[in-house]
């Protein structure tokens, strides 16, 4: 799908909002935890290309996907990628962090696909989303899917999204919710409204606006093999004697060979 063309300066006018920072920091937080424990060596991150997402990460080759209207970022790999025919050949890479792609995709379930595909055995898929059962899917369902971003798009839950997964072979491993506080404008508002997050996380974790789920992919018959660096080698007075045989009552020994 080819992004609309004012999709990325609409977006980054949005996160300069007070809303939008409060998002982004809690989001930025938690993938950092997160991707900074992913090792392997090729990561692409799609979506959200106005902030680098991997740069807790420590793979070599870190590579952004920009969509139209986006500007390569200083000192980073990009490349320009329809996120439901990805450029990449099969088992080639091991993190794809899709933040908010599927909600604003019109394949979202190829796009899932098209992850797995590419995605080596033991990858990692970092989703991030925004939740319909929430006070922010509250505000958009008042303005029928229409309005800037974030506020159109299709939010997909996190429990349909983990069903996905688990369908293309993929085991989900965690799921974190975040930005309990109702999506008001203003920055005195929303400050007001900042106790919902420690009182949310508390009573009803999965209400947050924001998602994100990580996720394996397990192929069958394939095993991680690591050393095992406290094995030992074995000592000489441990090892088996080689039998020789040696000569009985009745028996001659064997004579050497003579030229």
């Amino acid at each position: 799908m080819t992004p609309e063309p004012n999709l990325f300066a609409e977006r980054q006018a949005w996160l300069a909002s007070p809303l939008g920072g409060y998002f982004a920091d809690w989001e930025c937080s938690r993938l950092d935890a997160l991707l900074v424990d992913v090792f392997g060596y090729n990561a692409l991150q799609i979506g959200m290309e106005g902030n680098d997402l991997l740069r807790a990460n420590r793979m070599p080759l870190r590579v952004r996907a920009l969509s139209d209207g986006a500007s390569p970022p200083e000192g980073g790999e990009a490349v320009t990628v329809d996120e439901a025919a990805l450029p990449f050949a099969s088992a080639s890479l091991d993190l794809v962090v899709l933040a908010h792609v599927l909600e604003f995709s019109a394949l979202p379930h190829q796009v899932v696909r098209e992850v797995e595909r590419v995605l080596v055995p033991e990858g990692s898929v970092v989703i991030c989303g925004l939740n319909p059962y929430s006070l922010w899917g509250w505000r958009r369902r008042r303005a029928h899917g229409g309005g800037p971003w974030p506020w159109r798009g299709q939010y997909l839950s996190a429990p349909r999204v983990r069903d996905w997964l688990n369908l293309l072979g993929c085991e989900v491993l965690s799921t974190q919710f975040g930005c309990y506080a109702p999506g008001v404008s203003s920055a005195e508002w929303l400050a007001r409204w900042r106790w919902l997050d420690r009182v949310g996380r508390r009573w009803w974790p999965p209400c947050g606006a924001v998602w994100i789920m990580h996720g394996i992919k397990r192929v069958a018959g394939a095993r991680l093999i690591q050393p095992n660096w406290r094995e030992k080698r074995a000592r000489a007075s441990n090892l088996s004697p080689v039998a020789h045989k040696v000569a009985g009552s009745g028996e001659k020994p064997e004579q050497p060979c003579k030229p």
